[in-house]
């Protein structure tokens, strides 16, 4: 049996193989022996930075010539990628760290290889994703990965109050700089109550995990240097549920505002309402008046 028996089923005869693979978050000792190995045996490994993955291939005493392929190249590299594994060769694509495509570049790439006919091959292995999700203490019978909110404070509270009511576990990547102020939009918007996890710099060695809820957390990174420092992984709890399993009613009429507010600098009062009463499940009559009446006293 081949070692990679859905690649080799689906593939085109005598096309080449694209392997997604998986490198360190962090301790390279994480780095599974599969995955050497195939970065090992490819003609060239496409890598979001290649100086990062420079440092790891020399670490692992292999050597392979290496091509950038990151967000604002991916659609140019692709096409000389293809070329690559139209001649029969097998590329290597790899993140900074963890498993490509997750909030990183390879998605055009993986999608342009499968129409073409192209073997597809997955060699995983670490992610913060999973690696957060385990260590939080939260629920992980069903969870959600959202990526990166927005930079900016408006809109972020915006996607938010889109996931007020989402009843599952969330998983989400946050910069170091935006950390403290996307806690404080959190604990604004879905509730400073709601139990959350920071998971910093996991599997390095200052790995920390801050647990509490989204207001606990907030104050601790507003007052503490170290808080805002490293790769974060942010894990929010659910919204609770009620006895028949919907998520449950009830966002205070200053939740309500606070969360227009943001809606109303980038949306005129009918768009805002409407985003306000599908993420809190208020009347849209009720958050079309309030809505009104805030952008009148914006004036």
């Amino acid at each position: 049996m081949p070692d990679h028996p859905q690649a080799a089923s689906d593939a085109r005869p005598g096309a080449g193989r694209l392997d997604i693979v998986a490198t360190p978050i962090g301790n390279l000792g994480d780095l599974s022996p599969r995955a050497r190995d195939a970065l090992a045996a490819a003609d060239v490994v496409a890598a979001e930075d290649t100086r990062r993955t420079g440092q790891l291939l020399a670490a692992i005493g292999v050597q392979r010539p290496l091509v950038s392929l990151h967000a604002h190249n991916e659609r140019e590299r692709a096409g000389s990628l293809l070329e690559r594994l139209a001649r029969g060769e097998v590329v290597a694509l790899v993140s900074d760290a963890g498993t490509p495509l997750l909030s990183d570049p390879g998605f055009d790439l993986v999608r342009r290889a499968v129409a073409a006919g192209h073997a597809v091959r997955a060699i995983p292995g670490p992610t913060a994703i999973a690696a957060a999700l385990s260590v939080a203490g939260l629920a992980t019978d069903r969870f959600c990965f959202e990526g990166f909110l927005p930079a900016r404070s408006g809109e972020r509270s915006g996607r938010l109050a889109e996931l007020a009511h989402e009843t599952r576990t969330m998983v989400l990547f946050e910069t170091p700089h935006r950390i403290a102020e996307s806690l404080a939009d959190a604990a604004r918007v879905l509730g400073a109550g709601r139990a959350a996890v920071v998971a910093r710099e996991l599997t390095k060695l200052y790995e920390t995990i801050y647990r509490g809820t989204l207001g606990e957390l907030a104050a601790r990174a507003a007052a503490e240097p170290d808080f805002t420092r490293g790769e974060i992984t942010l894990v929010i709890a659910g919204a609770p549920v009620d006895e028949s399993g919907a998520a449950a009613a009830g966002v205070d009429e200053a939740a309500l505002e606070t969360l227009l507010r943001a809606a109303l600098e980038h949306l005129p009062a009918s768009k805002a309402a409407a985003l306000a009463a599908a993420a809190t499940g208020v009347p849209r009559k009720l958050a079309y008046e309030i809505a009104v009446r805030l952008a009148a006293q914006r004036r």
